[in-house]
């Protein structure tokens, strides 16, 4: 029998299986589309950086046996989720991967946004939106962790191969976004911060504006309080998780 999760809230959901399903994204009445249209080119004004590019977002999540979910994706662009800013109108939640990089001394990677991103400033995990796959290939379990790992490089350096990270919580927060968390070997601190340093200076070498402008290493909720900005729904609930694990 199929059980579905609870009311949305910031969730954390105990989850080893994803079965994974496509969807077609819901239609939109031509009123709705004209002013999705005009809130992401008003924001596309006041931020230049904003790119319509492809991403998946999430049609449902479910159980469908223990510690198993069935969810089911959509092909969208970014300014779908101008949605959210439509009266009336419904966006599907996002969807995404994190990564949880640990210390050898039990400490976790908190990763601040650089100004010219999206959320200018925020603290959040390593990690980013779900990507659709090429033509040919599937979106699957192997190609989620693939992003993961992805993102974890390309973000704060760490190359960690997605064969050693394994997924460790799902979550469920603001819109009803679902996040992928995955869990990664610990590391020294001083690796963190070598691999964190060289990949922000790679990018600035490029011409490009890293991603993240810095990092910070917490124990428990109360050293995640301690930093100043706005912070992701799900970072205190990820944090306090694994201070209670370790």
């Amino acid at each position: 029998m199929t059980e579905t999760l609870p009311p949305v809230g910031i969730d954390l959901f105990d989850v080893e299986r994803l079965q994974l399903t496509e969807a077609v994204e819901p239609p939109l009445s031509p009123s709705d589309e004209a002013a999705r249209d005009s809130v992401w080119n008003k924001a596309v004004q006041a931020n230049p950086t904003l790119f319509d590019g492809p991403v998946v977002a999430c049609g449902g999540l479910e159980w469908t046996g223990p510690r198993t979910a069935r969810l089911s994706w959509v092909r969208v662009t970014y300014r779908h989720y101008a949605l959210r800013r439509v009266p009336g109108a419904t966006a599907l939640p996002s969807l995404f991967v994190n990564v949880v990089q640990p210390t050898d001394d039990g400490r976790v990677l908190a990763a601040r946004m650089s100004p010219s991103t999206a959320a200018p400033g925020r603290w959040q995990l390593p990690g980013g939106s779900v990507e659709p796959p090429q033509d040919g290939e599937a979106l699957n379990e192997l190609a989620l962790v693939g992003q993961a790992a992805r993102e974890l490089v390309e973000e704060v350096g760490i190359d960690a191969a997605p064969e050693t990270l394994r997924l460790w919580v799902v979550t469920r927060g603001e819109n009803g976004s679902i996040g992928l968390t995955y869990l990664a070997p610990a590391l020294p601190e001083a690796a963190v911060r070598a691999c964190f340093t060289a990949a922000a200076d790679a990018e600035r070498a490029r011409g490009r504006e890293p991603e993240l402008d810095g990092i910070a290493l917490v124990r428990s909720p109360d050293e995640l309080a301690g930093l100043s900005g706005p912070h992701a729904d799900y970072l205190e609930p990820i944090v306090r998780r694994y201070a209670a694990a370790h």
